[in-house]
């Protein structure tokens, strides 16, 4: 169990047009320009965004993994543990991250190819 850095990095190539914007602390996940994720290499996480509901799920279900990042609007951001999660797991909420940033068209495009 548990998720290195570059494994995470690699999850990324099968999201169609994710770009990756690096600053000094953290890399930022982008598709069309939009924001869908940041990775901490220091820390081994990744804020991950999600429904509100999702990450309330989450985080009571298994607070030693997901902790609150911050909610803005209608999205709850979540604070992924690459260390305590399994590869399936963080892959679909990847996915689920980038589905709810991606334009309809894209996300189309991209189920009908799963």
């Amino acid at each position: 169990m548990g998720v290195t850095v570059d494994e995470f990095l690699k999850m990324l190539n099968d999201l169609p047009e994710v770009k990756l914007s690096d600053s000094d602390s953290w890399i930022a996940l982008k598709v069309r320009d939009k924001g869908f994720g940041y990775l901490w290499e220091r820390t081994e996480t990744v804020g991950l965004k999600a429904t509100i509901e999702e990450q309330i799920a989450l985080v009571a279900e298994r607070p030693e993994v997901f902790e609150v990042q911050f909610t803005a609007g209608r999205f709850g951001w979540v604070v992924v543990h690459l260390a305590k999660i399994d590869p399936e797991e963080l892959f679909e909420l990847v996915t689920e991250a980038w589905c709810l940033t991606a334009p309809k068209q894209l996300v189309e495009a991209f189920e009908a190819r799963r």
